[in-house]
């Protein structure tokens, strides 16, 4: 699934197209969107096509197009402190992106079959954390992953409040689904080829609408051990944070809340976007045609598309000049907060979360 927008030249590029498409539709998803590249969850030497909206796999590693996580990201409606699952987490993409929106207080959990997956995504979380220029501008919920089935998950498992299943949900499991939720929360899972937003409005009662028509890869089944039964999986902890952890939580709060109250008496914008060429895009494409046994998406050209083309062209060349200056790496304020504290050096590093920039 995917090709509903536009490809963009960065992930900047790609996120106004799929605003500009309506897939998303609040600032909290468009702010996580815009923090974490999804170029970087990309092998290297397949990063061209990070930035389509279009689906990609290689060998167990498997993105979904941006269109379906960005409806996935709006149908969750996410708050901070809430608990959160992610059957079939992958590379931890979505997880990120969910985590900056949970804040410190959630509870951001992921399974997942493969282990070279899971290790793929430890990897990524951990560069996240230490190298992104993002990663101080929010509070973050770090996602805890294991390695298993999703159909093995132990009995006795704690609810959370939001779900989303990355893999085609058959019938028949779609109760076993609905156990893992909390009465009030929302479940995302592709049933029957349509992404679905199920509502569990009592202890047996749910609201569901259809999103979007999607086309997965369905759950595998799960295998059984000598006694003929599924071994079970047991999710991660739900662990309270520590005293010491709490302290560096508050501690980077009260800096950043002291940063934006020092940046708005000085009249300076706390976050103001970058210079750039904005493209014009086109709206949806709503034709497709089949092409063996696969469903793809078929471009409507008209007179309006060939304009906006001319239109982006003498952008381009517009912006040429602007385009060639050398950009400044962007000013961690926080960072600076906490290296001028009077503190030991290995609290400072404690506090930066052993961040190097």
């Amino acid at each position: 699934m995917g090709g509903a927008v536009s490809a963009g030249e960065d992930n900047d590029d790609l996120i106004d197209n799929l605003k500009e498409a309506q897939y998303i539709r609040t600032e909290r998803v468009e702010q996580a969107f815009r923090a974490i590249d999804r170029g970087d969850y990309y092998l290297e030497g397949y990063r061209d096509n990070a930035y389509k909206d279009l689906a990609w796999k290689h060998g167990n590693i498997h993105l979904s197009a941006p269109c379906i996580y960005s409806e996935v990201m709006e149908a969750l409606k996410l708050q901070p402190g809430l608990s959160f699952l992610n059957l079939g987490s992958g590379t931890g993409y979505l997880s990120t992106m969910v985590g900056l929106i949970l804040g410190p207080f959630g509870i951001n959990h992921g399974i997942e079959l493969h282990s070279d997956v899971v290790e793929y995504a430890k990897e990524k979380l951990e560069s996240f954390i230490k190298n992104s220029d993002s990663f101080d501008k929010f509070e973050f919920c770090e996602p805890a992953f294991v390695v298993g089935n999703c159909l093995q998950i132990a009995s006795d498992s704690h609810q959370y409040d939001r779900i989303y299943c990355g893999a085609g949900v058959q019938k028949d499991h779609e109760n076993y689904m609905k156990i893992l939720l909390k009465v009030g929360g929302i479940l995302v899972m592709p049933i029957e080829d349509q992404l679905t937003q199920i509502m569990r409005t009592g202890q047996n009662t749910w609201e569901s609408k259809n999103i979007l028509a999607v086309s997965f890869a369905p759950l595998v089944q799960p295998s059984k051990n000598d006694n003929g039964k599924p071994d079970s999986v047991g999710l991660p902890p739900c662990a309270v944070r520590n005293l010491q952890d709490l302290a560096r939580i508050y501690i980077r709060r009260t800096l950043r809340n002291f940063i934006n109250d020092e940046m708005q008496a000085k009249g300076i914008p706390q976050r103001a976007p970058p210079k750039r060429k904005r493209k014009r895009v086109k709206q949806r494409i709503n034709t497709y045609v089949f092409v063996g046994n696969q469903l793809i998406p078929q471009p409507l050209d008209s007179e309006e598309d060939e304009k906006m083309e001319e239109d982006n062209k003498e952008e381009e060349e517009k912006d040429h000049g602007e385009a060639m200056k050398p950009e400044e790496p962007p000013q961690n304020l926080l960072r600076e907060k906490i290296m001028k504290l009077p503190l030991p050096e290995s609290l400072k590093a404690y506090l930066t979360y052993f961040r190097e920039k």
